[in-house]
């Protein structure tokens, strides 16, 4: 059950996030996303291990969705605090994401080059959704760049918190039953 509550909770704070972006708002994903971290550290059988993902997740945001919107590769709609940063609504699905690690995606911590190809995969993808299909932001022409650069960085992010979470498990910082739960 936590496996499929997680999903489902990420899925909604993906997009009420994008959704409400498009809508040149970012209230509704930052709520969206306090309420699912919230949530998640409160059934959570160790909540530092997760607050370790989380601030590694927002740190690879601002560096990653910053040099996205600082080189112009990227314009998201929102964008507040600045133009040229990471949006606060984009920070919020970094650290929502985090919590996804020891549970729905718990499947990326057996293998690195599988974190790297759902990384390289996923996340441009992923980008181009909230792009596309919401307005949540506008990738500049030619589009190649900044998909080249989602599909690198998030390709290094996601097997890096991956990793992360398996350090978490070998220090034993997280209870083998909630590693049970996530597989």
């Amino acid at each position: 059950m936590r496996f499929w509550s997680n999903l489902v909770g990420y899925q909604l704070v993906w997009f009420c996030a994008v959704i409400g972006a498009g809508r040149g708002l970012t209230w509704p994903g930052v709520a969206a996303a306090l309420a699912f971290v919230a949530w998640q550290l409160a059934i959570s059988d160790d909540r530092r291990a997760e607050l370790r993902l989380l601030a590694a997740a927002v740190a690879m945001g601002v560096v990653l969705d910053g040099v996205l919107a600082f080189s112009g590769w990227g314009t998201y709609a929102a964008a507040w605090p600045s133009e040229r940063a990471a949006p606060l609504w984009i920070l919020a699905l970094w650290s929502a994401f985090a919590l996804t690690i020891n549970h729905s995606m718990g499947f990326l911590k057996r293998s690195a080059w599988l974190a790297v190809a759902f990384g390289a995969i996923g996340g441009p993808l992923s980008y181009l959704g909230a792009a596309r299909g919401f307005d949540a932001l506008v990738l500049a022409e030619p589009t190649w760049r900044a998909i080249a650069w989602l599909a690198m960085a998030w390709g290094v992010a996601l097997p890096l918190l991956a990793a992360l979470a398996r350090r978490g498990e070998r220090t034993g910082t997280i209870p083998l039953a909630l590693n049970e739960g996530a597989r």
